[in-house]
């Protein structure tokens, strides 16, 4: 099943865009995953990822560049809620203990949000308008943390406003910020780990250590603050599944000195860092861990973000301009510059700021009608349109067709860290178009609740 946009989107976050649903509705390869098995998911991705080629290519053809009005050609998203459905499926699967509370801040769009709630998940909110957007779905406020260890003030005072009582910290100084502003809060200690092999290190600025945990505990009592639990994150994109393990063991030690000073803890937080390829891994050696640290009673939760939204978005980008060079690895064949209508200030900031490499599919090659074999590929460097050096995509990408201008390019796995990211520096918009499909019928019954 496939739906047109199922709410009325802020135009300030992007552009919804009704279509033919009786076409797609016909065309679909929706999957009624009756036993949810690995195998159901698996097939159920490749039957959706067509169903996603075929959205792109029918939005792509009614692009006219030689007519076309201003921003027209703009680049847009397909952003497939099934896929969201599925990988809430695996984490049940896999992490049935464990309540996912959504980053918000990895891609904050309000159809994301709203499927979320639906579910039955939380939000994890750093700053006020993430809190407020959270909010805006009807969720219950107890199902908000503020996580974040290093608080605004005026932050602190809306969150006691509208009733978000869960936050985290990690030093003395936010105890007696928290003590002024909102001595009602449910604090988590958040705690260092090791994540140095993490993709996005977040212990160089966050946690405390085990030395001075006890220390902040007692603070905490002294001033009569409320700890409920302790929160720990191994860092975005991590590639070493037993820094799960240690953080859990010394979440483990903080939870036995919080008792001893007179503290009632009742939640871990076992933050994000999950990813789509190292999933089952990873939630195995975590599920262990809990198992054998912290008994049934004790609530765990989990702040995960590109592990639900990073393979939901495909982006489509158009071709604006092309350049003959000499392909410097073979200086015999020819090889082009391509310019696309988007880039590094865009919605590829995940290139900067995330250390992604997206990988350029082609869409449409009109001066090929098909592309070439393997064997006949041609050589590009991929540009941003932005007039700044560093605005590269791709530094040599092989692609199976020769591209022209007008032609288009599709980028998978490009729902983490880009929209919400995406500057409008140059002048050039990031006011992008969404068009949202479920390829899961469970996803479209949630959405038209």
């Amino acid at each position: 099943m496939v739906m047109a946009p199922t709410a009325c989107v802020p135009a300030e976050v992007c552009i919804t865009k009704s279509f033919d649903k009786d076409y797609y509705l016909n065309n679909s390869h929706s999957l009624q995953l009756s036993n949810h098995g690995e195998d159901d998911l698996s097939q159920s991705r490749l039957a959706a990822k067509d169903l996603v080629l075929n959205v792109l290519k029918k939005r792509a053809a009614e692009v006219n560049t030689d007519r076309c009005a201003p921003g027209e050609e703009d680049p847009f998203y397909v952003a497939d809620m099934g896929e969201v459905y599925r990988q809430h499926l695996r984490w049940k699967m896999n992490l049935g203990r464990v309540r996912p509370f959504y980053a918000v801040k990895c891609n904050p769009d309000p159809e994301i949000l709203r499927l979320m709630t639906q579910l039955g998940n939380g939000f994890d909110c750093a700053s006020k308008a993430e809190i407020d957007l959270a909010l805006q779905t009807g969720i219950d406020p107890s199902r908000i943390i503020y996580a974040q260890p290093c608080k605004t003030k005026s932050y602190l005072r809306h969150a006691a406003k509208v009733g978000v009582k869960q936050m985290t910290f990690d030093n003395a100084d936010e105890l007696y910020k928290i003590k002024a502003c909102f001595p009602e809060a449910e604090l988590y200690l958040r705690i260092l780990t090791d994540d140095s092999t993490s993709l996005c290190r977040l212990s160089m600025k966050f946690g405390a250590s085990m030395d001075v945990a006890r220390q902040l505990l007692e603070l905490a009592h002294q001033l009569e603050l409320k700890v409920v639990g302790v929160s720990f994150h191994v860092g975005s994109g991590a590639e070493d599944p037993k820094a799960f393990l240690k953080a859990v063991q010394d979440a483990r030690v903080v939870f036995d000195q919080a008792a001893e000073i007179g503290h009632e803890l009742h939640t871990l937080d076992v933050g994000g860092g999950f990813t789509q390829d190292t999933f089952e891994k990873f939630a195995g050696v975590l599920s262990d861990a809990l198992d054998m640290y912290f008994p049934p009673h004790i609530r765990i939760i989990a702040e995960p973000g590109r592990y639900y939204v990073a393979n939901a978005f495909t982006l489509a980008t158009n071709v604006i301009a092309r350049r003959d060079v000499q392909d410097p690895e073979e200086p015999t064949k020819d090889a082009y510059m391509i310019y696309l209508n988007d880039g590094v200030y865009g919605n590829f900031s995940n290139i900067i700021f995330d250390h992604q490499h997206p990988e350029a599919r082609i869409l449409t090659c009109a001066s090929q009608g098909t592309v070439r074999a393997p064997s006949e590929d041609v050589a590009y460097s991929i540009w941003g349109p932005t007039c700044d050096g560093i605005d590269v995509i791709s530094q040599r990408t092989l692609l199976p067709g020769l591209l022209d201008v007008g032609d288009w390019l599709y980028f998978e796995e490009m729902g983490a860290y880009t929209r919400c990211s995406a500057t409008r520096f140059n002048g050039f918009s990031d006011n992008h178009e969404v068009i949202y499909i479920s390829s899961e019928a469970g996803a479209s019954a949630l959405l038209e609740y």
